[in-house]
């Protein structure tokens, strides 16, 4: 790989649209759009990002608004973008920009609503590779994500293994534990249960109790027990308990950047993640992968354990595992990137994997 003398990096933003779209239910829509954040030299390197849940296009954002993985991302940041290109899409699916069930049906002058077509983890990876031949780009570095986004690393990995030279896969699982589809139930049933939700109807996110309360339940599985006890102490705001005035705050704050809908599309795209899928047994899926395949496991990670994650990488031909020491439990691949981002950056840059 060429190195790149440090340049002022600038932030482009943009939308690729896609002309009939198939999705893996069969549905086809006669165009899509992916937004997209992109950052980086010409020329150089290309990293795909990838999202989780409740994230969007934008990884690095800017100094005004930082992106989700600003300081991971970055000028002499472990991932430096005056080496490497990053680009990073919203989801299929997503509400900030691409198609999903909060845009306009063309058909209809209407929004999708739930009429939008199931999405699977599958559908999100197939319209990217679409959208970046689209851009011309033929090939990856690497692919990174975690969370939803390393779901959609994994399969990356399987659906288009000679598109990237490493894949990067961090709290992520080959495919969701009964403790996470559970957790994601309460949460759907949250807001499918909420009379304002009128069975996707709502006028506004505003009037929508049950989706603060999902979001609550979904706070709860990504920090620790012992961050919770660090950080709130038994505290007292008023009437209230520090942490319930913390969990009241993401309930509201949620309802201001995220529509249910889609919330719940994501969440049944992350249930029905299985890279075993029409694959045979988790070995041989995991044999399958070309690229080198790094994975990251965070301490009391309740959703995507260490024990579910390490196992399956050694079972990949050109598999590493790497497990972070935290109290962040989940979160931890969106924090302290000091501990961690180091261990990122040489595996970025490790001979043998390089252009």
């Amino acid at each position: 790989m060429s190195l790149h003398n440090p340049v002022e990096q600038k932030q482009s933003v943009a939308k690729v649209s896609i002309e009939d779209f198939t999705f893996e239910s069969g549905d086809t829509l006669s165009k899509i759009e992916l937004a997209y954040e992109h950052y980086g030299p010409e020329g150089a390197p290309v990293i795909l990002l990838c999202h989780a849940l409740t994230g969007n296009q934008y990884a690095v954002g800017s100094s005004e608004n930082p992106g989700w993985w600003a300081g991971l991302v970055g000028e002499q940041c472990p991932i430096d973008i005056t080496q490497y290109q990053v680009i990073t899409f919203n989801v299929l699916g997503g509400c900030h920009g691409s198609t999903g069930p909060a845009s306009i049906n063309p058909e209809t002058g209407d929004l999708y609503r739930l009429d939008f077509p199931e999405v699977t983890i599958r559908d999100m990876v197939h319209a990217q590779y679409r959208a970046l031949h689209q851009l011309g780009y033929t090939e990856l570095h690497a692919v990174a994500g975690g969370s939803l986004g390393g779901m959609q690393t994994l399969e990356w990995g399987l659906l288009y293994p000679d598109f990237m030279r490493q894949l990067f896969v961090l709290a992520a699982t080959p495919y969701l534990s009964d403790y996470g589809i559970a957790f994601n139930h309460i949460g759907a049933r949250a807001i499918q249960d909420d009379p304002a939700f009128k069975e996707g109807y709502y006028s506004s996110n505003d009037t929508l109790h049950g989706f603060e309360v999902a979001r609550m339940a979904g706070m709860v599985t990504y920090r620790s027990a012992p961050l919770f006890q660090k950080r709130f102490a038994r505290e007292q705001e008023d009437a209230l308990y520090s942490i319930q005035s913390y969990l009241n705050y993401q309930g509201e704050k949620i309802k201001q950047r995220f529509d249910a809908n889609s919330y719940l599309y994501l969440l049944e795209a992350m249930n029905n993640h299985d890279i075993r899928k029409g694959r045979g047994s988790l070995q041989d899926t995991a044999a399958a992968y070309k690229p080198a395949l790094f994975t990251v496991s965070f301490e009391h990670d309740l959703l995507y354990p260490k024990e579910l994650i390490q196992p399956f990488s050694h079972h990949a031909l050109n598999g590493e595992h790497y497990h972070v020491k935290t109290d962040y439990g989940h979160d931890g691949f969106l924090v302290e990137f000091g501990e961690w981002g180091a261990w990122i950056s040489d595996k970025l840059n490790e001979e043998g994997t390089n252009y």
